[in-house]
């Protein structure tokens, strides 16, 4: 095979461009040369990084202070919250709640089942129970109960009542309340499949 004229031109030029690429790669570099220093390495900068980061260390006992109290204040408010091993048993629960506060008032009233709800999750932590319940009772008794039941110490809320009027001389109104308490998310069943 014949070299060309043209390739014995470039023979010369490409030895020495290797020449000069293995001198650069592998000659020794001096330490004394100077070094190109970013914003981010200025003494300035780690100065201000320094004093950022003592105030941050400065400020974790306050925040793990308020980190505590806030649990406390978590754990004193989930007291409340309805405990049973179901959710079945959880709406029992409520509903003898309900029946406890009715027969504790001055005129004893009568409650009755209407229908349990359906358990729902209520955030990622916790869930609902519901439980409605029907009873007769005269207007200031239906205060009182109400009354007494934002006085439980189990997170409860009323979610719908229903009055109609009696028809006896006595002013007896026919009640049926909707009432909702707090329980731990696991007693909620999950759903699963498609929800449309």
């Amino acid at each position: 095979m014949a070299l060309q004229e043209r390739e014995k031109k470039l023979i010369p030029i490409g030895i020495g461009a290797l020449i000069i690429t293995i001198a650069i790669t592998f000659w020794p570099s001096g330490d004394d040369a100077p070094k190109v220093v970013s914003m981010s390495d200025s003494p300035e900068m780690a100065q201000k990084r320094l004093n950022k980061t003592m105030q941050l260390v400065a400020l974790a006992p306050a925040k793990e202070e308020e980190f505590k109290r806030a649990e406390a204040e978590l754990k004193k408010r989930e007291r409340g919250m309805i405990q049973a091993d179901t959710a079945a048993q959880a709406q029992a629960q409520l509903f003898q709640i309900l029946r406890r506060v009715g027969h504790s008032q001055p005129s004893p009233i009568e409650v009755r089942v209407a229908e349990f709800g359906q358990p729902a999750a209520m955030g990622s932590d916790y869930g609902e129970v519901n439980v409605a319940v029907s009873f007769d009772c005269r207007v200031e008794q239906l205060v009182n109960m109400l009354a007494d039941l934002a006085a439980q110490p189990e997170l409860l809320a009323t979610n719908s009542i229903r009055v109609s009027a009696g028809q006896n001389k006595e002013k007896v109104m026919q009640v049926r309340l909707s009432v909702s308490g707090i329980v731990p998310k696991k007693l909620i069943p999950e759903k699963k499949g498609f929800a449309f």
